[in-house]
């Protein structure tokens, strides 16, 4: 078949100005000659069969008034659906399909599309979606300009509604076509993992594998040999060679989560990787080489790090290709509801339940919460309210005054003793603050301390530290 085929249908110039300006995308030139005899003689027509055509045309001329797109098997059509809708918030998209072809049609519904039509179909049947689109544009209905999710994967999704928001997805997309190693920088449970799968998914090697390593939780001495490989006999036990993630991710995306954590030693190595591509197996010499895109993660102070010679500073700046810095949910606390509303309905269909609905009471206890666990903390909240089934308990454990600490409710009040200076007010505060964080994740994972540790994104051990140290317990007794 061709590459791109791009033409304008001609049209009588007496009339060309009254004909709606329609894009068509399908690769399989019959059935855009098909489309072009029957659609041709009522609107004024560009026919592309290669993505970047079309994607140039989109970003050069004039917006259309309609884009007709076709999906495909042998294509995931969420990266261009993504990109389109990104771009062009406002420019009104037909998906032409048939069934077996949308993987999970509720993902390109809420993708922004204006109408599915099936294939096998007739002139008739698109010349119909279109006119109804036109119908509805004419009476001025309004296109959402603001789409406010974008799913990335069965379980995934990257919502967001605010400005600050917006600028880094649009930060992301740029960077993502450069192909430059990305070091995502946030607190903990900001969705730092979600901005990486995004990046992945909006680059050019969206259709190969994203993998996550996550750097803190594999102990030091077993992290190397996870992410390069190792040779038979190289160590004890290693009883056949095993190619590392390194290997398995060529082509892809490598995601290093709380590389902040990573030994010194595999520093080097890293750096290395990043400098040419090649490194070796555990128990060889012959070096190797792949093409990995590498995005770092990290929630502690980098600048920090370096000054105490935990973190190397050339692997910084070589990781350091462009930075994209999230904002914990404190400081955009007007997506709440539109996340709320998300995990409540991920929580429903995970848990097979009704989703609830939200009064305003709790939204405004959800809205006034100090959220120190950021995104993680809210869907295990969210969650508890699906199980538990009535809000007033969600409500209590969100006021300001109390904070959950060994299973009951204490004020905050009662924890800084009379005539503690500032710097012991901070530090109770402080306390609290990670103790209700820790208890919440906790009850949230019921009391599996090795996912409640994975979720929180800390070792084991520390896990274990903190719930000595604050004296948490299962409220109802259910610890595993």
């Amino acid at each position: 078949m061709s590459a791109a085929l791009s033409y304008p249908v001609s049209a009588l110039k007496s009339n060309a100005r009254s004909r709606a300006q329609i894009l068509i995308l399908e690769p399989d030139l019959a059935v855009l000659d098909y489309l072009r005899s029957t659609l041709g003689s009522q609107y004024s027509l560009s026919l592309f069969s290669d993505e970047q055509t079309l994607l140039d045309r989109l970003e050069k001329a004039e917006q259309p008034d309609l884009l007709l797109l076709a999906l495909h098997t042998n294509r995931d059509p969420l990266p261009l659906l993504t990109h389109i809708r990104c771009s062009k918030p406002n420019l009104a998209v037909i998906v032409l399909s048939c069934s077996a072809e949308l993987r999970d049609l509720e993902m390109v519904i809420r993708l922004g599309v204006r109408a599915i039509v099936m294939k096998p179909f007739t002139g008739s049947d698109v010349e119909q979606a279109i006119e109804e689109h036109l119908a509805s544009a004419e009476k001025k209905v309004p296109v959402a300009d603001a789409l406010k999710e974008i799913p990335l994967n069965e379980t995934h999704s990257f919502v967001r509604s605010s400005k600050r928001m917006r600028d880094l997805e649009a930060q992301a997309a740029l960077v993502a076509r450069a192909d430059i190693p990305l070091l995502i920088l946030g607190e903990s449970g900001t969705g730092k993992e979600i901005l990486a799968l995004y990046t992945h998914k909006m680059s050019a090697r969206s259709q190969n594998i994203f993998l996550k390593v996550n750097c803190a939780a594999v102990p030091a001495d077993l992290l190397e040999s996870e992410l390069f490989g190792y040779e038979q006999g190289a160590f004890t036990g290693a009883v056949k060679t095993k190619p590392g993630k390194f290997e398995v991710c060529t082509g892809g995306t490598i995601f290093l989560d709380e590389i902040g954590e990573m030994p010194a030693i595999l520093q080097a190595k890293l750096l290395q990787v990043l400098q040419d591509g090649t490194f070796s197996r555990l128990g060889s010499r012959s070096p190797m080489k792949v093409d990995v895109r590498v995005i770092a993660a990290t929630n502690i102070n980098m600048k920090e790090a370096m000054a105490n010679k935990t973190f190397r500073e050339d692997l910084y700046y070589r990781l350091n290709g462009f930075t994209l810095s999230i904002p914990p949910l404190r400081e955009r606390r007007e997506e709440i509801p539109v996340l709320s509303e998300y995990f409540m309905r991920k929580g429903a269909k995970r848990y097979g339940r009704e989703a609830l609905p939200f009064s305003q009471n709790l939204l405004n206890a959800l809205a006034e919460h100090s959220w120190p666990g950021n995104l993680r903390e809210l869907e295990n909240v969210i969650n508890r309210y699906l199980v538990l089934g009535e809000e007033k308990s969600i409500v209590d454990e969100l006021s300001p005054s109390t904070v959950y600490q060994g299973g009951a409710a204490i004020t905050v009040a009662q924890e800084a003793p009379n005539g503690a200076g500032l710097k012991a007010m901070v530090r109770n505060l402080k306390g609290d603050a990670e103790s209700t964080a820790i208890a919440q994740v906790l009850e949230g994972t019921g009391w599996n301390r090795k996912a409640a540790a994975n979720d929180l994104q800390i070792s084991y051990k520390a896990l274990l530290y903190k719930i000595k140290q604050y004296d948490l317990s299962p409220r109802n007794n259910h610890a595993s």
